[in-house]
């Protein structure tokens, strides 16, 4: 088949079943046991949530290494049951250049940095769990 005649969802679907298999990774992933991939994330589940805008933000929480899993098991649940953003992502090792070579950074993204009351409300439940050195960033 000639590259003009391939179907014009092709792509999306390659796109969507590389997405899919990271996703099943990352499910079982833990940041200790991982170096080759930078991030893990995870996803909310299905559900009737309001969809991320292109004024997104995340909260940063910066976490030593050894405690890292037991953090992103607690994030990792909680944003699967819709508890807390849509997405959460943890570094399974540290930026080139970084100063501490054991620290980590747990990201949780909300679907609009202008809802006040969707941030607090994300910020809550991260302190509610033993989160602590917050920082809040929106995407510009």
């Amino acid at each position: 088949m000639a590259k003009e005649e391939l179907p014009s969802d092709l792509n999306l679907n390659l796109i969507e079943m590389v997405q899919s298999a990271r996703m099943r990774h990352d499910a079982e992933a833990r940041p200790s046991d991982l170096a080759a991939v930078y991030w893990i994330e995870a996803k909310r589940k299905d559900g009737d949530f309001a969809a991320p805008t292109a004024n997104a933000g995340e909260w940063r929480v910066p976490l030593m290494a050894e405690t890292a899993d037991a953090a992103w098991e607690r994030v990792k649940a909680m944003t699967v049951e819709g508890k807390l953003g849509y997405k959460s992502k943890i570094s399974t090792r540290p930026a080139a250049g970084q100063a501490e070579p054991d620290q980590r950074l747990l990201c949780v993204r909300t679907y609009d940095a202008d809802d006040r009351e969707d941030v607090e409300r994300v910020k809550k439940a991260l302190l509610a769990i033993g989160m602590a050195g917050l920082q809040y960033v929106a995407d510009e």
